[in-house]
């Protein structure tokens, strides 16, 4: 089970898309935006924030640990043609 003390860490991808930046968090599918990379990053936090919480009520926060808690994460990005 996560302890609430636990250091949780997020994989968070931040773009430009269309004047508006999209902030997404990889281990738990949430996304946000803001008018500012600041901005989006602080709305990903508080989505991220809210979602424990539920995941907690629901019981499911143990299912997350794994990806949650781990310390060694590694995030790369490929080309494709298409």
């Amino acid at each position: 089970m996560v302890d609430i003390m636990a250091k949780m860490r997020f994989t968070v991808s931040i773009w430009e898309e269309e004047g508006v930046y999209v902030s997404r968090c990889q281990e738990l599918e949430v996304a946000s935006c803001g008018d500012s990379p600041q901005d989006a990053l602080d709305n990903i936090q508080e989505a991220i924030e809210l979602y424990l919480e539920n995941a907690r009520v629901l019981g499911i926060i143990k299912d997350l640990e794994p990806s949650l808690t781990s310390r060694h994460k590694f995030t790369s990005v490929l080309e494709v043609e298409g």
